[in-house]
């Protein structure tokens, strides 16, 4: 299956590309190139190989979401640092005043 300059003169204006000539003739042979590259891959004989979706075998290895400092000593220890603090938080100067 080959793509005719036609085709390529249409896929360019849908993509709005205006193309010189000699772009239309590059574009032209390159699919064609890529079009016969898959041509071949159709030709190969896959009978008995299991589709993939990654060439290595990866696991993603995820931990549990839990905080690595026991009974909060590393909170404990940053908020010693606050200039103000409101319970567990810092708090802060506005950054956003209200119109009014």
């Amino acid at each position: 299956m080959n793509v005719s300059r036609k085709e390529v003169e249409y896929v360019a204006s849908l993509a709005r590309l205006d193309l010189a000539p000699e772009e239309k003739e590059k574009i032209f042979q390159q699919f064609n190139v890529i079009l016969d590259y898959i041509n071949r891959l159709k030709e190969l004989n896959l009978a008995g190989v299991e589709p993939t979706t990654h060439v290595l075998q990866l696991k993603n290895v995820f931990r549990k979401d839990r905080s690595q400092e026991k009974g909060g000593e590393l909170l404990a220890e940053v908020l010693k640092e606050a200039p103000d603090k409101a319970g567990r938080l810092f708090k802060v100067p506005p950054v956003i005043e209200e119109e009014g």
